[in-house]
């Protein structure tokens, strides 16, 4: 079952929540996301608000710019060196609109998909170079070129290389290399996809010819290709697709607004997931299965029948890839079903004879959803070497992991989410299992889905268009700024019924325990089961403009089903009431008056236990007085302790047990780890080790998944929350360890945040 981990929490400051308006739901969820700050907060919601970046900072930037200025000056031959995505489309159409504007001799060139696949690469150079280009200027490729690149400085051609992917160990010693990645991880510019890259470039260029305003003519195709290649939306990158939804909405260009017409799509209300679901998908249609070099065309072309023609091509090219799409995913699926073997391996690698190269990445991003871990399909076609896309889950970079294995395959390269090789046939049963091997290091548990963060806790009863509106602000959503999951508790499914092209949609019915009824979507749970009984749901609600008329749009995400005899959510008991003890002057002179009356239980967790003589979470019982000593981890953890005892009294001290920081978790669940090791056999529990801490359970499977990743420990479960621990090998892990380190640290951040509201907050809210 999916873990569900429940809203974090974090304080809304008076500030913040003035800073922002509208419905607090609003400054919640930019507080936990980490946006506290009402500065951050006002240029999170508001690109007017927010400063970006100098396109100068971006290392090798100012170089390449001056090579192109003198390459226009000298009138020299220069070609743009796209790709077939969207990403790579709308990069190569904001660099030729550029240099075209700036006066240069332009040429372009993207790969087609068949016969040169993704990258940079010397045989069509060559062919270029023999017609008289001297300068190339690459966009979301180029940076693993190194060969093309050689080839070029031999015949004196110069290269300024655009890209956004991973880095290789060395880079291309080409004129200038233009990579986000070459910045710091918290660098606002760090997760350019090309397209934004490229118009880093074309912004100094305008710049420094004076045209400093002529840049944001381009940025809705910033938003196209940001969108499509499901970049990173945050810092300049976010800013950048709020501008160019803004540029979408009201497009000059005659082929987008034939494609929205087509798509049926209202500019005025386009959103990322119109790009997403809409447009992006018409666009790849070229890059999978045809030509992708028309798409400059179709993005510059100022002649309406032209762009009619091609917009009408894309739609054949639309309809004809959901067919392969579905065609090739019913294939895939059915060799897991005639060889479930295939899912004991942490990630799953298919091969199919003559598959569609363009389509096995959108079908391989499905089944990474469907069965929960990274996937990889192959193509095999006559003897030659077999082409593969690979998708994968959050928390495994799966560039990463093929990356260990370069030694088997011809060529790679891409995302932490996604990437392209190609592989000799006869080597793929090799490269399945030691892939295997390296993602089931990254992945704490194989098989295991991600959890699902909650963002808060609404009943289907209060959404309403207004509210769903003011959730809105926080778009656009996507990697790195999810929608809003929300939860309810107590349904119960009344109907469904199947929609879609081919039925592989439902539209589930649920009643809430009140017999109020609501219709929620569940994108492609066809095959999916509806749980029995009463339920929790977990939910994202959008606006839909469904034939024009503006409603809520409620979308299945997950279901947890409630045991019976046991209440969904944990409710306050009847108190007499609560005392506030947290301003005590005196605290263990207050403590001692009432733990010198008969019935109170002290909760008190970490080195609290032992120090106030209190009882940890597991020891806690049905009392008339509960005394919260240390200050819980987090809600669950509140509302488990509240219900256990059901107290009469409850008196709130809510001291801090210091132990939220990695540093000093870390020691001291290694202190215990040692303990169990040497006086109890290596056995102890989950639960044991969440008290002696203060922590969450979560928190606790980090920190130990850490000490593992580092060599320090051997860890097997003895059944249910039971460990079996042991001294590790001392050799550590580094990818694990580096995801553990990043969980617990947000994990930890999260209970800090917890412990921060709990101190401040009114007392009559807490509980």
């Amino acid at each position: 079952m999916r873990e569900w981990v429940e809203p974090s929490c974090a304080p809304v400051t008076e500030e913040l929540q003035q800073a922002v308006g509208g419905h607090p739901l609003v400054a919640a969820t930019l507080a936990a996301r980490g946006y506290a700050a009402p500065g951050s907060a006002r240029g999170f919601l508001n690109p007017d608000e927010y400063q970006p970046a100098g396109a100068e900072e971006l290392p090798g930037l100012v170089r390449g710019a001056e090579r192109l200025e003198a390459a226009i000056a000298g009138g020299e031959q220069i070609c743009v060196w796209g790709d077939f995505d969207v990403d790579g489309q709308t990069a190569t159409t904001v660099l030729v609109s550029m240099l075209r504007d700036l006066g240069g001799a332009v040429w372009y060139h993207i790969p087609h998909r068949e016969r040169g696949s993704h990258g940079f690469h010397q045989p069509a150079l060559e062919g270029l170079i023999d017609d008289g280009v001297q300068v190339v200027v690459t966009c979301d490729t180029g940076v693993r070129g190194h060969e093309a690149v050689e080839y070029a400085r031999t015949r004196g051609v110069d290269v300024v290389i655009t890209d956004h992917h991973d880095l290789p160990q060395s880079l291309p010693e080409a004129y200038a290399v233009i990579d986000p990645k070459m910045l710091a991880g918290d660098h606002p510019l760090r997760e350019l996809p090309g397209v934004g890259c490229a118009w880093q470039l074309a912004l100094a260029m305008y710049g420094r010819a004076g045209r400093d305003d002529e840049a944001a003519r381009h940025l809705d195709l910033v938003a196209l290709g940001a969108v499509a290649d499901v970049a990173v939306l945050t810092g300049d990158t976010r800013y950048l697709v709020q501008r160019g939804l803004e540029r979408l909405r009201e497009t000059e260009r005659l082929g987008l607004r034939v494609m929205m017409e087509m798509a049926e799509v209202t500019p005025a209300r386009l959103t990322e997931e119109h790009i997403g679901f809409a447009l992006a998908p018409r666009l790849n249609s070229l890059g999978r299965l045809a030509d992708a070099t028309v798409a400059v065309e179709f993005l510059t072309t100022s002649d309406l029948a032209r762009a009619r023609m091609l917009a009408s091509e894309m739609e054949g090219l639309n309809a004809r890839r959901r067919l392969l799409c579905d065609q090739v995913a019913q294939a895939a699926v059915s060799q897991v079903e005639k060889n479930p073997v295939l899912l004991s391996h942490a990630a799953l690698v298919l091969v199919g004879e003559s598959w569609p190269g363009g389509v096995v990445g959108v079908v391989a991003g499905r089944l990474a959803q469907r069965y929960s871990r990274p996937v990889v399909l192959f193509t095999t076609t006559g003897g030659g070497l077999a082409r593969g896309s690979a998708r994968s889950i959050e928390g495994v970079d799966i560039s990463a992991a093929i990356a260990a294995h370069s030694e088997m395959l011809d060529s790679f390269g891409g995302h932490p989410m996604a990437a392209g090789m190609s592989i000799s046939p006869d080597r793929i049963p090799e490269f399945r299992a030691a892939l295997a091997g390296t993602v089931g290091e990254m992945m704490a548990e194989v098989g295991k889905r991600p959890p699902l963060q909650i963002d808060a806790r609404l009943g289907l009863g209060a959404i309403a268009l207004d509210l769903v509106e003011q959730i809105e602000r926080l778009a656009p959503f996507g990697a790195g700024n999810p929608p809003l999951t929300l939860a309810c508790s107590g349904m119960r499914v009344a109907g469904q019924r199947s929609v879609g092209r081919n039925d592989e949609h439902l539209v589930v019915t649920v009643e809430d325990e009140g017999g109020e009824r609501f219709d929620l979507i569940w994108w492609r749970g066809a095959d999916g089961e509806l749980p029995d009984g009463r339920f929790d749901l977990a939910y994202t609600a959008r606006s839909s403009d469904f034939r024009g008329e503006r409603r809520v749009q409620l979308e299945w995400v997950d279901a947890r089903p409630i045991v019976e005899g046991q209440a969904a959510v944990t409710a306050r008991p009847a108190l007499a009431v609560i005392v506030d003890c947290r301003g005590e002057a005196r605290p263990r002179e207050a403590l001692a008056r009432l733990t010198a009356r008969e019935g109170v239980q002290v909760w008190s967790e970490a080195e609290h236990r032992a120090d106030v003589g209190g009882r940890d979470r597991r020891e806690l019982e049905a009392g008339r007085t509960l005394v919260i000593w240390t200050a819980p981890p987090g809600p669950a953890e509140l509302a488990a302790a509240v219900e256990r005892v059901a107290p009469q009294e409850i008196h709130v001290f809510a001291r801090d047990p210091g132990l939220d920081q990695p540093e000093k978790l870390l020691k001291r669940l290694a202190g215990l780890a040692k303990h169990a090791v040497n006086q109890q056999g290596g056995s102890v529990s989950i639960a044991e080790l969440a008290a002696a801490t203060g922590q969450r359970e979560a928190t606790v499977w980090a920190g130990l998944d850490w000490l593992a990743a580092r060599g320090d420990l051997l860890i097997s479960e003895e059944g249910g929350d039971q460990l079996l621990l042991a001294v590790g090998s001392g050799k550590p892990e580094r990818g694990r360890k580096e995801e553990a380190a990043r969980r617990l640290a947000e994990l930890l951040a999260e209970t800090a945040a917890y412990r921060v509201h709990f101190a401040r907050a009114g007392v009559d809210g807490l509980i």
